[in-house]
Formats: C-alpha cells, structure tokens, sequence
C-alpha cells in the first residue's frame, strides 16, 4: 500500500508537459501545475491569440496570469526525491517520445497495448477492455501500436481505405473506387497484401540462399588461406636446406627463391582475405535486409505493409560469383622441384633454371583468373595449334592451307564415308582435342560463321538439336553476323553487343570453367563470357550458314 502511495504521489507531482517531476512549480487560476518553464513556453506560442489557456482542462484565462512558485509544491517534490522512489515502477508504463499513446488517457497519458483500425485510436491495457468485452467492438480489427492510423483513412472521403488500385498503385476507399478508380485493376487491400507477401518471401528464401552460400564460400576460403601458407612455409623451408647446401654460391638465390615465395604468398592471401572480407560485408547485408523484410512481413496492418513494402530497395545484383572456385594446384610445391633441380646441377644450371624458378612462384593462382583483363600478349602465351579434321567435315565443306581453313562450297566434296562426319549440318571439328588453358582465333569471311566449343560424343548423323553447335548441352557457339553477334547454348540463343571485327579470339580454362569470345581489331574487346564446369575434353569448332562463307584458324606463334 505505501509503494502504491508513492506512485500516486509521483504522478501527482508530474509536469504533464514534459512529463517529469515538477520543477520551480507553479499552479495556474484553474488549479493544475506546472513546471514554470513549461507553462511560460506554451503561453508564449499563443501570445498572438491573446488567450491563455491550460494545456490540460483548455480553461482559457485573459489576460495572461502572474505566475508565483508554488512553495508547497516545491516542498513535496524535493521530499519525493529524498526517498530515492521518485522514477516510477517498470510495469507502471507511460509513453515515451518514441512510443505511441493512449487516446483516451487524460494528463500523463500510458503505453498505448494496440491500435485499432475501425477506431483510427490507439489504447493502453485499461482503455482496451471494452474492445474485449463489448460485442459490436470486438469484431474490430486491432494491431500493434501504429502512430500511422491515419493512412489508413482516404484524405477525400475520410473513409477507412479497404481495396488496393493495382493500375494507380495506391490504397483507395470505397467510394474512391466508385468515383476516379472506377473501372481500374482493383482487389482488397488483404488480397494485394497477399500476393506482395509471396514475393516478400521469394525475396527472403533468395537472401537466406546467399547468406549460406557466402558462408560456405568464407569457409572455403579460410581452408584455402591455411593451405596457401602452410604449403608455403614448407616450400620455404625446403628451399633454405638446398640451398644451405650451395654455401656462399647460391646464397644470392636462395635469398631470391625465399623474398618471391613470400611475396607471392602475401599476395594470394591478401586476394583470398580480401574476398573474404567482401563476403562476409555482403553476408552482414543481406542479414540487414532479411531482418528488414521480416519485420515488414510480420506487419498486420495491410495498408502499412503496402505503404512501406515499395520503400523496400531492390536487392542489388552480387558482386561475385554464387560459389568460389579453387584452383587446385599444389601451391608452392613445383618451387622445391625447381630448386632441387638446381641444386643437382650446381652452378651452370643454377644461371640456366633461374627463370624457371621464379616464373613457378608467380603462377601460384588460387583465385579463379578474370580473362576478361588480360591483355592479348597474355592471352598468346597459352595460344594453340589447331587443325581441322577431315574426318568430322560435312560434305560440302573444301578444308585448305593445312586443314586450317574452311570454306562451303556449292557442291560435294569427295570425303570417304566417317562415322564422325556431320552429315546435315555445315560443320566440321578440330583434331586436337582441347583442355588446361587455350586460345586460338578464327578469321572469318561472309555472313553466318559461327564459332563454337563442343564435346567429341556430340551426335553427327542427322538434323536435330543434339547434332547442331548450340542445340544441345554438349556445345557451346558464338554467332558472328555483319552487325551482330548471339550466344547460343542448349538451344537457347542470347544476343550479345560488341564490336564489329572479321576475327574472333576464343580463351578456354577447361579447369576453371571458362570460356569467353572475344573480338579482335586494334583493341580486344570481351564479347560472351560462360563460366561452367567441363566434364570431359573439347574440341574447336565451326559452323556455317550460307554458302561461300569461310573460316580459318590463325596462326599466332
């Protein structure tokens, strides 16, 4: 009972302006007090109304009355801070700035428990009975406390805005819907609410799906960054025992050997460790943004989801692949052969192996390459010699210079019958078969040559989709027309912008999966890009679709 007493003395004794404690106390003609500051501050904003009133009975008062510190007042409230009891209990709940109020509280008004939409008011636990009780209101609609109620009401027509206009995109009332909606794409604000929660969904399972697969990636890559330093460390520590062995000789390089290792070491885990960063930035993100989406979805007033679900930003593209791939090399082992190999051969060899020491060390690449920067000298360095095969020649197709170029001719060539020899379609294979790193380029004349990648067991005999570059998941081909390029795969073409140029550049990581087209004139321009992965050896190939058209295989070494 005397806690009880000391509630009700604070409440008392509480400024309903700024809601705390009074101080230098004041009581105004109609009986109610204030802290002085607090009463002047609000009849100061209604001097140009010349009326005083009282912020809580509205008592007007003319003209503006002499305020006098209220001397018992004052005495109370340093009594109540005395005892130490002057904050009130936890489950006494007054709202806050940040809290939504109860309409129907007078004075110090409480929390308000929920909101209810009928109503457009929001009550504390007390003032909420009646909507539990009272059979008329308890059909009522009620929700978490909104300080937004009156979004749901339509500004022309002050009625609750129940349907949703999917043509103006914009929740609208009933007699909105009879006046300038009539005729418009319209559905209840539930249904609308409906199907956008679907999508919020979707959108959720394709966040939740990245999260785990940026996790996996982050877990790859840490095991990647151990392996990197551990196959270094022991590269490094085999290459200090040989070349202790060399004496003052090979000290120079033993000291070279042990600076590009470490070097190339922290490059590739500085490569590693900074994607990995990026991942887990991307995985703290889209957590954000699932956390978002969820509470968004979680919310029961179907007109506020529909206010704030287009606030929503689009879930921007990744900047990196749904999966990290790994090279798999043996690091930095191929630097102990090296130098044991130097080692055996002293000091001659030791001058005629030092490239190949060093290039070793810095082809260590765990990361998958992005061809699409690499200049055309580097490219030329895993160039090919590729020959066509007669063997794989439609009939009307004259293999030349070598069997590096092709050209369709009106009539039929005098080919022996093959059982890899297309019989429909104007193509034809290379020899060699395809795998590692590759790059060739295809000089073209004519409309219609197509250049392509594809499996040896592609079908030959006959006209369908499983014997046609492109028409198949065996092939991949890029078509190659005067003013256009399209990429084509299992029978699913997709134009591609570029360049104009008569020569086609083909890069092949048959390891990492990719394959990329380029375009060749004075610059090298990337073109299509496919990033897979090859279950079995390639070959090049071409295809044409007029007559007369020809291709060659350039020479580039």
């Amino acid at each position: 009972m005397a806690q009880k007493g000391v509630q009700l003395g604070q409440e008392t004794l509480s400024c309903s302006i700024c809601l705390d404690l009074l101080k230098d106390p004041v009581t105004v003609p109609c009986g109610h007090s204030y802290c002085m500051k607090c009463i002047k501050s609000h009849w100061d904003t209604e001097v140009e109304k010349r009326v005083y009133s009282c912020p809580q009975c509205r008592q007007d008062f003319t003209p503006r009355p002499v305020l006098g510190k209220s001397t018992m007042l004052a005495d109370l409230v340093e009594e109540l801070k005395k005892t130490g009891l002057q904050a009130a209990p936890a489950d006494h709940c007054y709202a806050g700035s940040e809290d939504v109020a109860c309409d129907v509280c007078t004075g110090r008004k409480l929390k308000a428990r929920k909101s209810c939409l009928q109503c457009l008011a929001s009550y504390c636990e007390k003032h909420l009975q009646p909507h539990y009780e009272v059979p008329p209101l308890k059909k009522h609609k009620l929700v978490e406390p909104s300080k937004k109620l009156q979004e749901n009401v339509c500004s022309r027509h002050n009625e609750e805005m129940k349907v949703f206009c999917r043509t103006d995109q914009q929740s609208i009332c009933l007699l909105c819907l009879m006046d300038e909606h009539k005729g418009h794409d319209t559905v209840s604000a539930a249904a609308e609410r409906s199907e956008r929660q679907r999508e919020l969904e979707v959108s959720q399972q394709n966040i939740r799906q990245r999260i785990q697969d940026r996790e996996k990636d982050v877990k790859l890559l840490q095991q990647e960054v151990e392996a990197i330093n551990g196959s270094a460390d022991k590269t490094v520590g085999n290459s200090e025992k040989m070349f202790t062995e060399l004496i003052r000789l090979m000290e120079k390089r033993r000291s070279d050997v042990k600076q590009q290792v470490r070097s190339q070491q922290q490059t590739e885990v500085s490569r590693v460790r900074e994607l990995q960063e990026k991942l887990e930035q991307e995985i703290t993100e889209l957590k954000r943004r699932d956390a978002e989406m969820k509470k968004l979805s979680h919310t029961e007033d179907h007109n506020q989801f529909l206010h704030d679900y287009p606030s929503l930003s689009p879930l921007s593209e990744s900047t990196h692949s749904s999966s990290i791939k790994i090279r798999p090399l043996r690091y930095f082992e191929d630097v102990t052969a090296a130098v044991s190999e130097v080692r055996d051969k002293l000091q001659d060899l030791l001058r005629e192996k030092w490239t190949n020491i060093s290039q070793t060390v810095t082809e260590v690449d765990v990361l998958l390459p992005k061809p699409e920067y690499m200049t055309r000298a580097e490219f030329l360095k895993y160039s090919c010699d590729i020959t066509l095969d007669p063997n794989t020649a439609h009939t009307q197709l004259l293999l030349s210079d070598g069997n590096r170029k092709v050209t369709v001719m009106r009539e039929q060539q005098s080919y022996s019958s093959h059982p890899d020899r297309f019989t429909d379609w104007w193509q034809v294979l290379s020899k060699e078969s395809l795998s590692g790193r590759c790059y060739w380029e295809v000089e073209r004349r004519g409309e219609g040559v197509c250049v392509a990648v594809t499996y040896k067991n592609i079908s030959r005999a006959g006209g369908s989709d499983e014997c046609w570059f492109g028409g198949n998941d065996k092939s991949w081909r890029l078509d190659c027309y005067s003013n256009s390029y399209d990429f084509c795969y299992n029978n699913v073409s997709t134009p591609v912008s570029g360049p104009e140029s008569s020569r086609v550049g083909v890069y092949l990581d048959h390891r990492a999966g990719i394959l990329s087209f380029y375009s060749i004139s004075k610059t090298m321009t990337l073109l299509h890009r496919v990033q897979t992965t090859f279950t079995q050896p390639l070959h090049a190939g071409l295809r044409f679709v007029y007559d007369g058209a020809s291709a060659e295989l350039c020479k580039l070494k």
